[in-house]
């Protein structure tokens, strides 16, 4: 990726990043910008947009607030939004600035993929999780009977504002989170990024940051070369074929568990049928659940019984080419993953018995 096209903006000042983001915008286009609003939710309203208020002010920026949570993620919340940009005067000039973790960043691309067939957008994650997995890449949804990202369009932000500042104010379990998509994607990146994540101390902002912006511009890479999931972007989505099915299932049962502990638990689940259908040394699936899953995150309290329902969700997964055909990205060993293997239930079965043996 040459530095001059990344759409990826590293700062401690996101004032003046936004200003030339949008100095960016008018010159490129040579157009009128139309009215610029920030989506937030209302508790980074409260922590972090402050910082920006000057900016907001100087700059007559409309704001919109939601509620937070994934539970917000919903059509009720994009017709909020929608109903704000449109009663609030927004043309297709304007520009929407997602200010949030991810379901900011999911549901307001998603605001803007479709309203008026498309305006602009800028990223601004204020959680590791949003700046490694939501904000890049332009995948953008809302969930939607029951399943998570049902909803959604595929459209590229203007850019994506990446500072440790707003990472500050985050309590451990949600930086955690973010460092499962950390250490996901350094299985499928390669052995020393996760050899890195493996020593380091996530409590460390200094250690923590150079590790989220790697992540990140691995991701833009990735996403840059298939934009639309067709080939090389499946890889991302190493540990959320069972990843997924655990958070739904946990939501459906009352008791939701945040995205990246899900997936550090689908991690688990990937890496146990790398072993099982690709021959990765059994070692990597207890060294993983050693220093990863063990130490930062909760298991997923899964029976027997609770097979059948955990199938189903992952039968109707986006990334299967059939209903039922359930597909999953694999480990050849670290750093080299397969994409689209077809794995039958009564395999996925043995591994989620593996799985809740090692916790």
């Amino acid at each position: 990726m040459n530095p001059d096209t990344s759409r990826i903006i590293e700062t401690t000042d996101l004032a003046t990043a936004l200003k030339c983001r949008v100095a960016a915008c008018r010159d490129r286009d040579r157009t009128h910008l139309g009215p610029m609003f920030i989506l937030t939710d209302n508790n980074v309203e409260k922590l972090v947009l402050p910082a920006l208020m000057p900016w907001v002010e100087s700059h007559n920026v409309k704001i919109i607030t939601i509620e937070p949570g994934e539970k917000n993620k919903n059509l009720q919340t994009l017709t909020h939004i929608w109903e704000s940009l449109s009663n609030e005067g927004a043309t297709r000039s304007s520009l929407l600035i997602n200010l949030g973790g991810g379901v900011v960043t999911d549901i307001g691309g998603f605001a803007a993929a479709t309203f008026k067939r498309g305006i602009r957008y800028v990223n601004i994650p204020t959680t590791v999780l949003g700046a490694v997995d939501a904000a890049v890449g332009g995948k953008t949804a809302i969930d939607f009977n029951g399943l998570k990202n049902e909803i959604g369009a595929f459209h590229q932000p203007e850019a994506v504002v990446i500072s440790p500042l707003p990472l500050r104010t985050l309590p451990p379990d949600q930086t955690a989170s973010g460092f499962a998509e950390i250490v996901k994607t350094s299985l499928i990146s390669s052995k020393e990024f996760y050899h890195r994540c493996l020593r380091a101390d996530i409590d460390n902002p200094e250690e923590l940051f150079p590790l989220i912006v790697e992540a990140v511009r691995f991701k833009e890479r990735v996403t840059d070369e298939d934009p639309h999931e067709k080939g090389l972007r499946k890889i991302l989505n190493f540990g959320h074929t069972a990843g997924h099915a655990f958070e739904t299932w946990m939501m459906r049962r009352g008791t939701p568990i945040s995205h990246g502990e899900a997936v550090a638990n689908g991690i688990l689940v990937a890496l146990i049928l790398s072993h099982t259908q690709l021959g990765l040394p059994s070692a990597e699936i207890h060294t993983y659940a050693t220093n990863i899953l063990k130490p930062y995150f909760r298991g997923v309290p899964i029976l027997c019984k609770d097979y059948p329902d955990l199938l189903d969700i992952m039968g109707h997964d986006k990334k299967n080419h059939t209903a039922g055909d359930i597909r999953f990205v694999l480990l050849n060993e670290i750093g080299i993953p397969g994409t689209d293997i077809s794995i039958p239930a009564k395999e996925i079965e043995a591994a989620l018995d593996i799985y809740r043996d090692l916790l």
